[in-house]
């Protein structure tokens, strides 16, 4: 009986080495090593090219905690995050909403929204920069006026100009998720309901959204993630201008590391950004796992 035990465990071993442990090394190889060694780093005044290094202490994390700009650059991140988090669930929502029905042609539709999320971020934000400063001036010239100016002349709207199209490129990627949960909610719950009288925004409340609470969970997750971490969009649209009132936190990173040549500093700022989306990203997760509720 031992014998079968140990011959079994050592089977669930080999298993376990034949299809996930390519999959184990390589992450071992390719992140966690390089996570580790780029918290040693944070210690170092290392300036990424060359191979001499000191170690200096938290020098660089008081340098990171005393610097209005990093901090500035963050909270205009957590602006920019919530912003982007907020519309795009929201509408990927109600399209995906929309496009459950059983209207004709809404096929067409659900690859149209999708469509924008297959354009790479450089691209994208190359795009609607000619989108922002051409055409949208020549619809200002025919008399409207929020198209007045080039929206990435002035920090307020050029702010809003990323928040734009983050939220269109990434709209349509959440609506699939939010689709498949709309349409796994069991026809008899939403037919009881409708006799109920939970017709319209009550059915929405309190029979649609309660039973696809995991599809919340994925979609806050993975939209908190990406504004967070956003740069490509950054770099190609704005570059952090006018006057680095759209850089953020990810943009400043790379900036500080590879432009300035202060590594160690880049790194440090870097780590506190994951700490802190690492936090927010858990604290999400346990909220709206506690949501979640069977059909």
């Amino acid at each position: 009986m031992q014998q079968n035990k140990k011959n079994k465990g050592a089977k669930n071993v080999l298993m376990f080495l034949l299809y996930a442990g390519p999959a184990v090394i390589v992450f071992t190889a390719v992140i966690l090593i390089a996570f580790i060694n780029g918290i040693q780093l944070t210690f170092t005044d290392w300036n990424g090219l060359t191979d001499e290094y000191q170690y200096i202490g938290f020098s660089n994390y008081a340098d990171a905690f005393r610097n209005a700009l990093f901090w500035e650059s963050l909270l205009r991140t957590f602006k920019y995050a919530f912003g982007v988090v907020v519309i795009t669930n929201v509408i990927a929502f109600l399209i995906a909403f929309g496009l459950t029905r059983g209207y004709k042609g809404q096929g067409l539709f659900r690859a149209s929204f999708f469509t924008p999320n297959l354009i790479g971020g450089v691209v994208l934000g190359i795009v609607w920069k000619f989108v922002f400063s051409e055409v949208f001036v020549q619809l200002g010239k025919r008399g409207i006026g929020i198209f007045k100016n080039n929206w990435l002349s002035s920090p307020d709207t050029a702010f809003l100009a990323l928040v734009v199209v983050a939220v269109w490129q990434m709209a349509g990627y959440l609506m699939l998720i939010y689709m498949a949960g709309i349409i796994s909610v069991p026809r008899e719950v939403q037919e009881a309901s409708l006799l109920d009288g939970a017709i319209g925004l009550k059915n929405i409340r309190h029979i649609v959204v309660p039973l696809i609470m995991p599809s919340v969970t994925i979609c806050t997750f993975m939209s908190i993630k990406s504004a967070f971490m956003a740069y490509d969009v950054n770099l190609s649209l704005t570059n952090g201008g006018p006057f680095q009132s759209t850089e953020l936190v990810a943009m400043r990173v790379f900036n500080k590391a590879f432009q300035a040549e202060q590594y160690g500093v880049g790194q440090t700022e870097a780590l506190i950004l994951f700490l802190i989306v690492a936090a927010i990203s858990v604290t999400q997760v346990i909220l709206t796992k506690r949501q979640e509720v069977e059909a």
